[in-house]
């Protein structure tokens, strides 16, 4: 980075800064109200026209129950892990996730996944007056905006995308539920087979290529977890240094370097926990 970039870098930086503060100190002058409900909301708090804030949390305790999360877990950015969830080691919980435990537990297992926008919910109250958590196995795949809710999905299953898993159902180990299927109340997926439609009916029995892609398709999410988490981990320098980099590699020439006898650094090729490339995450 150049000494003009430094400069705009710092001056960035101490914007922020202050615009954070600033921001800070505005909430508490408002009174730290924090969230509006018009059955709270008294004329003698309330003035017209105050903007109630809502500060966005990843991770969030309710009526005394906290997330507990293993250190090698993922919780992406912009997701919501909130009461009584215990996510397992090496799992991950990706852009968009609501898992929201404040009723009753749910529980995710070791090297699970549970993809973009995906919504895990547990029941106060629902038809049948069997209340029950939601309990997600180990190196379990729940696919991309599939909602889960008061249901058990065993270890080494496939919840394909846009799925919906509802109150009392059961994907047996090594089930696989196709994509934009129902599975109804009380329903259960015996092991080694693939159900679909709505609501989900037996389709067939799982190939033995399918079988082994269970826990592969869990692998190669472990390993992207990774990926993800180190990028999430960087600072605004280390971003801007991996900015210049790339600005150097991409006017760099090897065929013109080597008329000149020069040696520059190469450009690596990215790499991904246990050939994660190879194997063509899904």
């Amino acid at each position: 980075m150049g000494t003009l970039g430094r400069v705009v870098f710092s001056l960035g930086k101490a914007a922020r800064s202050t615009g954070q503060a600033l921001d800070r100190l505005g909430s508490r002058l408002q009174g730290g109200y924090v969230f509006k409900d018009e059955d709270w909301v008294r004329a003698d708090v309330y003035q017209a026209g105050s903007e109630f804030l809502s500060k966005h949390q990843t991770i969030l305790g309710i009526f005394n129950k906290k997330p507990v999360i293993e250190e090698s877990a993922f919780v992406a950015p912009g997701a919501s892990v909130v009461g009584e969830v215990q996510i397992g080691e090496n799992s991950s919980i990706w852009y968009g996730c609501v898992l929201r435990g404040d009723v009753h537990q749910i529980k995710v297992g070791a090297e699970s996944n549970i993809q973009d926008n995906t919504v895990v919910n547990v029941p106060k109250t629902n038809v049948s007056s069997s209340i029950e958590p939601t309990i997600i196995g180990n190196r379990v795949t729940i696919g991309h905006n599939s909602v889960l809710h008061a249901c058990t999905v065993e270890d080494e299953s496939f919840v394909g995308m846009g799925s919906t898993i509802l109150d009392g159902a059961v994907v047996e180990k090594g089930a696989m539920v196709a994509a934009g299927s129902v599975v109804a109340e009380k329903t259960r997926v015996p092991s080694g087979q693939i159900w679909a439609g709505s609501p989900a009916k037996f389709l067939r029995d799982l190939t033995a290529e399918e079988r082994s892609s269970l826990t592969v398709n869990a692998s190669i999410y472990t390993d992207l977890a990774e990926v993800h988490a180190f990028e999430n981990r960087k600072t605004a320098g280390d971003i801007e240094a991996d900015k210049a980099l790339r600005r150097k590699w991409e006017i760099q020439s090897d065929d013109y370097d080597s008329h000149l006898g020069i040696v520059r650094s190469k450009k690596p090729d990215i790499a991904f926990p246990n050939n994660m490339i190879s194997k063509g995450a899904h």
